[in-house]
């Protein structure tokens, strides 16, 4: 079953001769419990597309289809639910609240849309995290790779329809990247969670079900991957 269907997505900056087709015509499925790796050059479209796909941006056109809504029918109140209950999102810097701690930064989008966060479901968050001697923890007092794996905890703790991870290991050491890969990877397979990742990062891409490449705006290649 798809969960998620782009059809003929466009987006354009400026006009007349200042114009930019940051997305041109993009069209693609992604099944549930997919997890797909978008790369290409810096301006190839990648953040453009994971921000209309999370209710971040506006398309100028087309449509982004999650479990059969189309998201962009919904007024601006009802786009923000949407992003708080139905993605999760990673991003490079982590954008943690530097004066929350782990455990408070994980559950606070589900404290911000009125829900108790479940105990037991934390502690076994935390666990596969490997944060539970940490859940006390600011931001400031954890590494970088602690702090993107609380980052990627706030991100699975909703149970978001889809996570869209832009740039997950891009400010992390290659020890710390390739624990981070081996987390995402674990979170796909034990929660069957559909994933979405705009990656520089070879290791990420070549651990993906499925590679998209993107190349001013437009897809170049759409490639199963068989040697994850």
């Amino acid at each position: 079953m798809d969960l998620l269907r782009i059809e003929n997505l466009c987006k354009t900056y400026g006009s007349g001769d200042n114009e930019v087709k940051a997305l041109d015509n993009v069209s693609f499925t992604v099944p549930k419990g997919q997890m797909t790796a978008v790369i290409g050059a810096s301006g190839s479209g990648k953040s453009t597309l994971l921000h209309i796909i999370g209710g971040v941006d506006r398309p100028t056109s087309g449509k982004v289809y999650l479990d059969n809504q189309d998201i962009y029918t919904q007024n601006n109140k009802n786009l923000a639910i949407f992003r708080r209950r139905q993605v999760g999102l990673i991003y490079q810097f982590y954008n943690l609240i530097p004066v929350l701690n782990a455990e408070e930064n994980i559950t606070l989008p589900l404290i911000m849309d009125g829900r108790k966060p479940d105990k037991d479901k934390l502690d076994e968050l935390l666990d596969l995290l490997d944060l539970k001697g940490r859940r006390y923890h600011l931001p400031s007092q954890l590494s970088g790779g602690q702090q993107q794996r609380v980052s990627i905890g706030r991100a699975l703790f909703t149970s978001p329809s889809v996570i869209l991870a832009d740039e997950p290991t891009g400010n992390l050491d290659s020890r710390n990247s390739n624990e981070i890969i081996e987390l995402l990877r674990k979170s796909n397979r034990e929660f069957n969670q559909t994933m979405l990742i705009i990656t520089h990062d070879e290791n990420i891409a070549l651990r993906c079900d499925r590679i998209i490449t993107l190349s001013d705006g437009r897809i170049i290649s759409d490639d199963q991957n068989d040697q994850k």
